[in-house]
């Protein structure tokens, strides 16, 4: 089969932002979608629009339009934030978002009202049942196919980096699950997710989507949900790695960081480099060690199983890029990795929280905090106003 790529006008972005619906007294996700995307219909109708359903009516996620700076993509997403807000408030929601919600129980969901979700349900079952998970997805176009897929291998090197930046879902149903991201674990046990196949070129992808149709395995390629994927009809690479984030800067420096990193490998391509192909064995290790210890990993760094600290990766990799982020306009963006750095990576600050005597229904006022004033929350929100969740 032919897959046609739409060809992008350089390193454009998009992005999609998974927010949780949280009751306001009770903490747990309210299962008002339908509801709250009835009362935005500027945002939720029309041919684009910018909020709608995912799987679970706990969640609505936001999109951007098409933009070619991470400033322009981090205030138009702040745009539709302000907008929901307005319709939550008065429903006694709030807006948050990290990988997994600390104490809802996934039995509790009301799955969205639309007929792919019911196939998708019936297909996977116990696996679909429990995807209350939330992510963000950040998309970088590409000007010519033929970049495509040495692009998205070259990114399969940074999955870790990725995750261990965003990684925010340490509890599942109430208990620590030991993991930085537990959302890696649960979204990662779909039969077509997981990091993606490091194929050789843009007719090997056609070829193994071909496969895939004929044998039943997917209705279309848009079921294909890698880490890392092309986008065809958007002319995008689109890295789907990321816990779900907490604030509007951590989601503008991940949206850096990419397109950062496919610019750079872009303009390498230009002037006859080799990416680098990173080893699946290599891939699929360092994915599991971000997902256990967080920016706490030591990764892979070679096919020879050499290792470094998750940090000092990071400070390395951000300086880098801070030539291309320059170029780009996003320097202010990308330095925020030097901040999660310090602060900690919404895990840590999550697990934090209980450290300095709180409770998970303080974790969660927390991350309500977060999104709605951009700032990072590292002890108990609760506890020197003397209104300690209980």
């Amino acid at each position: 089969m032919a897959i046609d790529f739409n060809p992008s006008r350089g390193a454009t972005l998009g992005v999609e932002w998974e927010l949780q619906l949280v009751d306001r007294h009770t903490r747990h996700l309210r299962q008002d979608a339908k509801e709250v995307l009835g009362a935005v219909p500027d945002l939720s109708e029309g041919q684009r629009p910018k909020a709608m359903h995912e799987l679970m009516q706990s969640q609505v996620e936001i999109v951007t339009d098409v933009c070619h700076t991470v400033a322009e993509a981090v205030q138009d997403l702040k745009k539709s934030i302000g907008r929901l807000t307005e319709a939550v408030e008065p429903r006694g929601i709030a807006l948050a978002c990290t990988g997994t919600h600390a104490i809802s129980d996934w039995r509790d969901a009301v799955y969205a009202p639309s007929q792919r979700y019911v196939e998708l349900v019936e297909d996977l079952q116990w696996l679909a049942w429990r995807i209350q998970t939330f992510g963000v997805h950040v998309h970088v176009g590409v000007k010519e196919r033929d970049k495509v897929i040495p692009i998205v291998n070259a990114l399969a090197a940074y999955l870790p980096h990725f995750l261990a930046l965003t990684s925010s879902s340490p509890y599942w149903g109430g208990q620590d699950t030991g993991l930085a991201s537990s959302r890696a674990i649960v979204f990662g046990s779909l039969p077509t997710a997981g990091p993606p196949h490091l194929l050789a070129d843009w007719a090997e992808f056609e070829e193994y989507m071909d496969t895939l149709l004929r044998a039943g395995t997917i209705r279309s390629i848009k079921e294909v949900w890698w880490d890392i994927r092309p986008h065809p009809d958007f002319g995008t690479i689109e890295v789907r790695m990321f816990d779900g984030i907490p604030t509007p800067r951590e989601v503008g420096m991940v949206a850096a960081l990419t397109q950062c990193l496919v610019q750079q490998f872009d303009q390498q391509l230009d002037r006859g480099y080799k990416l680098p192909h990173p080893a699946a064995w290599v891939v699929r290790d360092n994915k599991w060690r971000a997902t256990r210890y967080g920016l706490d990993a030591d990764v892979i760094t070679d096919d020879h199983g050499s290792t470094a600290p998750m940090r000092d990766v990071l400070y390395e990799l951000q300086r880098e890029l801070e030539p291309v982020a320059e170029r780009l306009g996003c320097a202010d963006e990308l330095a925020v990795v030097t901040e999660v750095l310090e602060q900690g990576s919404s895990s840590e600050r999550q697990r934090a929280i209980l450290a300095d005597g709180g409770t998970l229904q303080d974790v969660v006022d927390a991350t309500v905090i977060e999104l709605a004033e951009d700032r990072f929350v590292t002890s108990n929100p609760n506890r020197e106003i003397g209104q300690s969740a209980t």
